[in-house]
């Protein structure tokens, strides 16, 4: 479901602050994280305009943020954030349902999202690989996010028209941005096009160039908002 875990030497704890609606899941995800793993929670917020003071008094380096809170919601909360702070690092918490308001999350500058319902471990592993400039989309919400797309009132106009490509990306370039669309991580791209790790590592930062994005959600979702790339 997700890239493997980061190895590499010891590492500090991870500065976290949870954002969400819900008293029971805040206190749970408090518990379960800091007994399980290198995450420290420093703080938690139950709506996006607290999450903002809050990330400017206690500066964290991951923020779990909830889509759907009143006072101030998951996607503007994230925007503002970014704005403000744009070292700070978003996941966002959702639903199967709340597709929409990711793509507009992930827009807003989030590294990634998971749902709530995932297994804690994996959980721990997404903070993980976010911490260290990855990104996190589970392959199966990114087909999710496709489909949405896909059976929206453009359909017909994408399945006539040609793919975009006014960022001028090459044949490599496009292929490894449908790769990455589909959840599939840069090892397993490396393996796919028989390339090393490091020429697929220099193809994406050339990818995130030319399409002024920062991360892998904010490719994925500018890529398909402008029709760079669609299903076959």
């Amino acid at each position: 479901m997700f890239h493997p875990a980061y190895k590499g030497s010891v590492r500090s704890m991870i500065k976290t602050i949870i954002v969400e609606d819900q008293e029971l899941i805040r206190k749970s995800l408090k518990v379960v994280l800091e007994s399980i793993s290198d995450i420290s929670i420093i703080g938690m917020a139950d709506n996006g305009k607290e999450a903002i003071d809050l990330c400017e008094k206690e500066n964290p380096e991951i923020v779990l943020m909830d889509i759907q809170m009143p006072e101030m919601d998951g996607v503007k909360a994230t925007e503002e954030i970014k704005k403000r702070l744009p070292h700070i690092k978003v996941i966002i918490l959702s639903t199967f349902q709340d597709i929409n308001h990711v793509k507009n999350a992930l827009n807003a500058g989030a590294e990634g999202y998971i749902l709530k319902a995932v297994d804690p471990q994996f959980l721990v592993t997404g903070i993980q690989m976010v911490y260290h400039g990855g990104s996190l989309i589970p392959q199966e919400l990114a087909k999710e996010v496709f489909q949405f797309f896909r059976t929206s009132e453009e359909k017909d106009i994408l399945d006539q028209s040609p793919v975009v490509n006014i960022y001028e990306l090459n044949k490599q370039e496009l292929k490894i941005l449908k790769y990455l669309a589909q959840g599939i991580s840069n090892k397993a791209i490396s393996e796919k096009m028989f390339l090393s790790l490091g020429t697929v590592k220099n193809y994406i930062s050339n990818i995130y160039s030319k399409l002024d994005v920062k991360n892998r959600s904010s490719a994925i979702m500018k890529a398909i908002d402008e029709k760079i790339i669609k299903e076959k």
